[in-house]
């Protein structure tokens, strides 16, 4: 049965308004993914077969597609609403995520709120510790056996992560090779890791059945997609005994 949704939230982070809309229509994989950025006009195409339906730099946003292509969801719309605070050296953002669920609308609610707490701590992150500089992205998905309540647990053990390392601890991670990193973010769901150049998300989405993901966003000037998505596919293929 369909059922409408929305999902909103707000924050404030150590960044101009200016700095702010630089992050959100770059799309250049800084703190979500590459995509196709929006074409900067009221009607002009934006990601995934999206329309932007407002645009006025650097405060409103917005993208609605009413043909997204998925089973369970067919409106999808994403507003960013921005404002300046301490003259401009601060900026407010409201983050709106609303559309139509067709199927699963629990489950899908859940995961898609889960989701935006995360992406938007990681759009922080961005801001307050990386921005504007250029970004390499990479990704890698874990095998099917990943795809349970215990796959993100089993990660974290890999990784070095004991039970006693909450949010805000320095760690060092036992990763395609060892780094220090700050446990920037860790819920039953996510861990987010931030080094001095990069930020490393891990996505345990067997609750909502899935496999595990793992994103990195690498501000080393020398970074490397394809070997950096590699080391981590096969570490992860590793983790869950996958050749």
């Amino acid at each position: 049965m369909s059922k409408e949704f929305e999902i909103a939230r707000e924050f404030e982070v150590d960044a101009s308004p200016e700095e702010v809309w630089e992050a959100v229509t770059r799309a250049t994989g800084a703190y979500l993914w590459p995509m196709d950025p929006p074409e900067p006009r009221v009607g002009g195409a934006a990601a995934f077969g999206s329309t932007v339906t407002a645009w006025d730099p650097p405060h409103h946003l917005t993208v609605r597609s009413e043909d997204v292509g998925f089973s369970v969801q067919s409106v999808n719309q994403v507003e960013h609403v921005i404002e300046a605070r301490d003259g401009g050296r601060r900026a407010w953002v409201r983050y709106v995520h609303s559309g139509i669920f067709t199927d699963d609308w629990d489950n899908q609610y859940d995961g898609a709120a889960k989701h935006t707490d995360f992406y938007l701590h990681t759009l922080r992150a961005y801001l307050t510790h990386f921005a504007p500089r250029p970004v390499t992205f990479s990704s890698a998905d874990g095998p099917e056996a990943s795809a349970t309540r215990e796959g993100l647990a089993a990660v974290g053990a890999a990784l070095g992560l004991t039970d006693g390392d909450a949010q805000g601890a320095r760690v060092t991670a036992r990763g395609p090779r060892e780094f220090d990193a700050e446990l920037d973010y860790r819920d039953p769901y996510f861990i987010g890791l931030r080094t001095d150049t990069a930020l490393v998300r891990i996505f345990g989405r067997g609750v909502w059945g899935a496999p595990v993901g793992i994103s990195v966003h690498d501000f080393a000037p020398d970074a490397d997609a394809k070997e950096t998505g590699a080391a981590w596919q096969d570490w992860l293929n590793g983790v869950f005994d996958q050749p």
